[in-house]
């Protein structure tokens, strides 16, 4: 049975209808590949110690330029696989090297402090990656390791690897505050 002209027509018409609503109901992250990379690293690391040589200062915070970048914290997810993060981190549940998941961070949580703590390493385990990832990785790494905690927005959030599902993914993860946050003892005024 053939449908009549008009018939076709209001079927050819309400799909023009319905693709158009399509396109524009849904507002996608914006990814910006053409962006210039972060080419500087925080300018004040953390301390490893709360004793310092000289007068207290106050240090910056500087914030995480892929916090809300869904395409970075899954290519910190990549990253933290490819350069065996989980031997010491263990999918980021603690192991060898202390749990990312929870809400107790030793050398502070804010974007610059856990910068610092990838690209400086710290004692007792933690290598120095600044010399083998670019800022933007660390970055990424960055925003993945804070996703394990919910300190990124939830929207942000890579799911969870399949190969191994040990814990739920950063994206079931709730927000939560981290005990240690702030600025370290070291860095507050007298």
């Amino acid at each position: 049975m053939r449908a009549s002209p008009r018939s076709r027509r209001f079927i050819v018409a309400g799909g023009l209808a319905t693709s158009l609503l399509l396109a524009t109901a849904c507002e996608r992250e914006q990814r910006r590949f053409a962006d210039a990379p972060p080419s500087s690293a925080p300018s004040a690391f953390t301390t490893a110690s709360a004793l310092q040589p000289g007068p207290t200062y106050i240090a910056s915070a500087v914030a995480d330029p892929y916090e809300s970048n869904a395409y970075a914290a899954s290519t910190g997810q990549q990253l933290f696989a490819s350069m065996n993060c989980s031997g010491c981190h263990s999918n980021g549940g603690g192991g060898m090297g202390p749990a990312l998941m929870d809400d107790n961070w030793i050398y502070g949580s804010d974007p610059d402090q856990v910068f610092a703590s990838i690209a400086e390493g710290r004692p007792n385990g933690m290598p120095a990656w600044k010399y083998r990832l670019n800022n933007q990785q660390i970055w990424e790494l960055v925003t993945y390791v804070r996703s394990l905690s919910g300190l990124i927005p939830k929207g942000a959030r890579p799911s969870r690897s399949d190969h191994m599902v040990v814990a739920s993914p950063p994206s079931q993860t709730p927000n939560s505050k981290p005990k240690n946050s702030g600025v370290p003892p070291a860095s507050k005024a007298p």
